[in-house]
């Protein structure tokens, strides 16, 4: 929080005009005083209001300059009358009052033209541009009438002062791709699903993926929440990357639908997960040469060996990998990649980024808990080995068939009792591929409640797995495994009860005295959570860390402490959804193609450096009222396979939407968009 010369956003009320700066208010948002290391900001306009940081700020010129910038997309879109000719009226109107030219009616003009578009134009942008030119024209207005009665040009309009504007909505702002999610849904509302699918590709290649296994932010910062359920956003984004691969087309890609030209630049990237797989896209989009180093036999890292053939079909995820060698990357497999050879790519390559993941699974962290017990069996392996026979026929190595059990080539839970400790999608994948591999009981044990099993993965995730059979106890924790002769026997379960805090803190898990249980069970599947494999770093490089024990960028840049070695996705912040390891390497592979085309220089665009403000800003009020919307339209479900079917195979459970659910769900969209302005 900072202190402000003057404030309307969000509807506060700060005016320090006349008041000397020591005295000045702070405002109660994280407004961008400091646009970055380098600048300070003067002012901010957005769609909801204005805060001024610099007293000698020319507001009629920003006037003029954010409705300069509204002129330029609505002319664009030309989606509805109000907003096309209604962004034209107000900047030619602005800038003849800025320029010394206006009258008295131009201000009359320009109110009733803003108050118009409020009411009549047809997406958000419209309706919400006028907001702080109004606030400008009725707080300053003595400022704007200098310039009408004075016939002279506002203060500062010949002069070269920085707007820096960035197109914005709330579920944009969730997302961690920063996809154009209102583009993509009106491309199928349109049946231009080509549209659709560029709109996404944009700043997410992995649009089949995403749009199958995302736990969509976004839908929990969509403003149709506020009127009655948000849009089904993630299975819309199936729907253009299916038609091209079910229609057989090329590949859509940004920009002009191919990479540019060699730069003469080669980059390494450490693991072929999404990380991986998103940094080499763009780069190689950029026409920096890629190879991507990956240890597994096959491309596609924890998608492919981790998330089962029933969520993510690895035919359609293979098409994902096939856009990214479609611009020329190059992979080697089956290479784990040594300290050695890292220390080599600082000599060969000139930058390296390692997106190697998380593939070590956490212990429990109860008695008795040793690895050597016959039927503990880490999330991580236990799914490897049901993804690889599934996806690619691959059989269980006999010592792992002996470690746990198994009476086949394959993992056969056939009349086994299987619990699992966790609370996320691992977990979730764990106790439903279980069901699958025939286990006469499957027991998820979870410390925490329903709602946050919940807000960890998806609704659809979790009544899926109940309607299968899986079992979850809630508030438990598993205090101590039992074995006979390294065989697993049976486990003790704590429980636990929420306690509330009489300070008004958050309620504390407290263990029930007396009610543990003893539960027999043949296997304990640890997923609570994962952990990185960093044995090929060279300990002299002496990377940071967090205390978390991953790689330390300053979650911006992705550079770690060593100058051309870059990390995203798991390894650097944990354990994470695949929609965050996208987001934080499509920005990484932009600071590296900068990186090593201009001498080793870091740099943000303005256009990541806005991303950054707004989301801590949040563009998203849960508070607003939504008018000038029917409410009550239902959001639309896709049909799934029945559970007496999905239980005893690997198809895929969700079928997506018809046509005509697609366009009624596309339809409900209000197409949020807004746009933000910095002077600097």
């Amino acid at each position: 929080m900072s202190k402000v010369y003057f404030s309307t956003w969000r509807e506060e009320q700060i005016n320090n005009i006349g008041k000397p700066e020591a005295e000045w208010q702070e405002s109660a948002y994280n407004l961008p005083v400091q646009y970055n290391e380098h600048s300070s900001s003067k002012a901010f306009i957005g769609w909801d209001g204005v805060a001024i940081f610099d007293e000698n700020i020319d507001v009629v010129k920003l006037a003029t300059e954010y409705a300069h910038q509204y002129q330029e997309y609505s002319e664009a879109c030309g989606r509805c009358a109000p907003g096309r000719w209604g962004g034209r009226i107000l900047y030619d109107l602005l800038d003849k009052i800025a320029r010394g030219e206006g009258s008295v009616s131009d201000m009359d003009h320009l109110k009733e033209v803003c108050k118009s578009m409020q009411l009549t134009s047809k997406c958000e942008i419209g309706k919400t541009v006028p907001n702080p030119l109004l606030d400008l024209m009725t707080h300053f207005e003595d400022t704007f009438l200098e310039c009408i009665n004075s016939q002279k040009p506002s203060k500062h309009y010949n002069e070269d002062v920085d707007y820096i504007a960035k197109i914005t909505a709330p579920c944009m702002d969730a997302c961690p791709a920063h996809v154009d999610i209102p583009a993509y849904i009106e491309g199928v509302r349109d049946l231009r699903l080509d549209d659709s699918l560029r709109a996404t590709r944009q700043t997410m290649p992995l649009a089949h993926t995403c749009g199958r296994v995302c736990p969509h932010p976004c839908e929990d910062e969509c403003r149709r929440t506020n009127l009655d359920s948000p849009i089904s956003i993630m299975e819309l984004k199936r729907l253009g990357a299916d038609y091209e691969t079910d229609h057989g087309l090329g590949f859509y890609h940004p920009g002009k639908g191919k990479k540019k030209a060699p730069i003469g630049k080669k980059v390494a990237v450490i693991g072929a997960g999404p990380a991986g797989l998103t940094t080499a896209y763009y780069l190689a989009l950029d026409g920096v040469e890629v190879d991507v180093y990956e240890e597994l036999p096959v491309l596609g890292g924890e998608v492919t060996v981790g998330v089962p053939e029933y969520r993510m079909p690895w035919g359609k995820y293979q098409k994902d990998i096939e856009a990214v060698k479609d611009l020329g990357v190059n992979f080697i497999m089956n290479h784990k990649v040594t300290a050695d050879e890292m220390r080599q790519f600082e000599t060969d390559y000139d930058a390296t980024m390692i997106a190697s993941g998380t593939r070590l699974s956490k212990k429990v962290r109860c008695d008795n808990e040793r690895t050597e017990i016959q039927g503990y069996w880490g999330a991580i392996d236990f799914l490897d080995w049901i993804n690889l026979y599934e996806k690619f026929d691959i059989t269980t190595p006999e010592h792992v068939q002996k470690q746990q059990m198994l009476p086949t080539d394959h993992v056969d839970l056939t009349g086994k009792t299987v619990a699992c400790v966790g609370g996320g999608f691992t977990s979730m994948d764990v106790v439903r591929c279980s069901i699958r591999a025939g286990a006469k009981r499957v027991i998820m044990l979870y410390r925490r409640d329903e709602k946050t099993i919940i807000r960890n993965t998806t609704y659809e995730e979790y009544h899926e797995a109940v309607e299968e059979g899986v079992e979850f106890i809630f508030h438990s924790a598993v205090a101590k495994m039992n074995d006979e002769n390294d065989v697993l026997k049976s486990l003790d379960v704590d429980k636990f009860e929420l306690v509330p805090d009489p300070d008004g803190g958050r309620p504390q898990l407290v263990k029930i005295e007396g009610a543990t249980e003893t539960i027999e069970v043949d296997y304990l599947i640890p997923a609570v959570s994962q952990s990185a494999d960093f044995s090929h770093l060279p300990e002299e490089w002496e990377l940071e860390m967090t205390s978390w024990a991953s790689l330390k960028t300053n979650g911006k840049d992705y550079m770690t402490s060593r100058k051309g070695i870059f990390a995203a996705g798991d390894c650097e912040y944990g354990p994470m959804t695949i929609v965050n390891a996208v987001g934080q390497a499509k920005r990484a592979a932009s600071v590296i193609s900068r990186y090593v085309q201009n001498g080793g220089e870091i740099t943000l665009t303005d256009d990541e450096i806005m991303e950054d403000h707004l989301r801590k800003m949040k563009v998203y009020d849960k508070n607003e009222k939504i008018t000038g919307w029917l409410a009550g339209v239902p959001r639309q479900k896709s049909e799934v396979l029945d559970v007496n079917i999905r239980k005893y195979n690997n198809q895929e459970v969700n079928f997506g939407f018809t046509q005509e659910q697609a366009i009624s769900e596309a339809e409900r969209c209000m197409r949020c968009y807004y746009i933000a302005m910095v002077a600097r």
